[in-house]
């Protein structure tokens, strides 16, 4: 059974005013492309065809006349699905249940950026009988994510923007999940910040005993702060500038 991908690229971007006036966070430059560019390829590089991509604000239809039918990245189609307001991240993802048809989702958020593919815990994923997994990341400011406790091979707890981390392996925001999901989405509550929080989510699978998880392999950045887009460009531009040779071009 194929695996569907979903990117959430909805809210308002408000930390990222004003660059954010006048269009989508996501569609924010990373370097020499669009943000969203980066984690469709992910998801294609992992092997990933069919794509939902959750968008939002005054601006979404700029996603249709950038990305069109995902020709530019070897696609036949792209789905696209729209979020009202800033419900959080369970609510933007609850909204792919349509997509998803019963079938498993590799989800990805619109800001994330990582250097190397993910294909091989999609696939340690796609052999997972049920359940989720979530990637993690050693990071130096745990306290802006969510954070994972682990105890020998399993997570036993996440917290989400501790003050005091126990540990520093951020939740990235890369999550795999059975169709089950979206029954453990339907009955949340809002948290105190009036959100539906993804680490809700997370951690009812971890009650439940069926959630893995995986370091993931070399760097790893969100684009939620200034200084974040900012370290992705500059991490980008190394990568794709090694030895001289500036893919970029056109």
């Amino acid at each position: 059974m194929a695996l569907r991908g979903v990117i959430l690229a909805g809210g308002l971007g408000k930390r990222m005013d004003p660059l954010t006036r006048i269009t989508n966070k996501h569609l924010l430059p990373v370097y020499c492309k669009p943000m969203i560019y980066y984690p469709i390829q992910t998801l294609v590089d992992a092997g990933i065809e069919d794509i939902l991509i959750v968008t939002g604000g005054n601006n979404a239809g700029d996603f249709l006349r950038l990305l069109g039918n995902g020709s530019e990245f070897g696609l036949k189609h792209i789905n696209y699905t729209y979020q009202r307001g800033e419900g959080g991240i369970a609510e933007a993802l609850g909204l792919a249940e349509h997509f998803a048809h019963g079938e498993k989702i590799v989800v990805i958020l619109g800001d994330n950026l990582i250097e190397k593919s993910i294909k091989k815990y999609v696939q340690d994923f796609r052999k997972q009988p049920c359940g989720a997994k979530v990637l993690l990341k050693k990071v130096q400011d745990p306290e802006r994510f969510g954070v994972a406790e682990i105890k020998g091979n399993k997570i036993i707890n996440i917290d989400e923007k501790p003050k005091k981390p126990k540990s520093d392996l951020a939740v990235t925001g890369i999550y795999m999940y059975d169709p089950k999901v979206f029954d453990i989405i339907r009955p949340l509550k809002p948290s105190k910040r009036g959100e539906l929080e993804i680490t809700d989510v997370n951690n009812e699978y971890i009650r439940s005993g069926k959630m893995t998880f995986d370091v993931l392999d070399g760097w790893w950045t969100d684009c939620g702060t200034f200084e974040s887009l900012f370290r992705a460009g500059s991490l980008v531009e190394k990568e794709l500038c090694k030895g001289g040779k500036k893919i970029c071009e056109y």
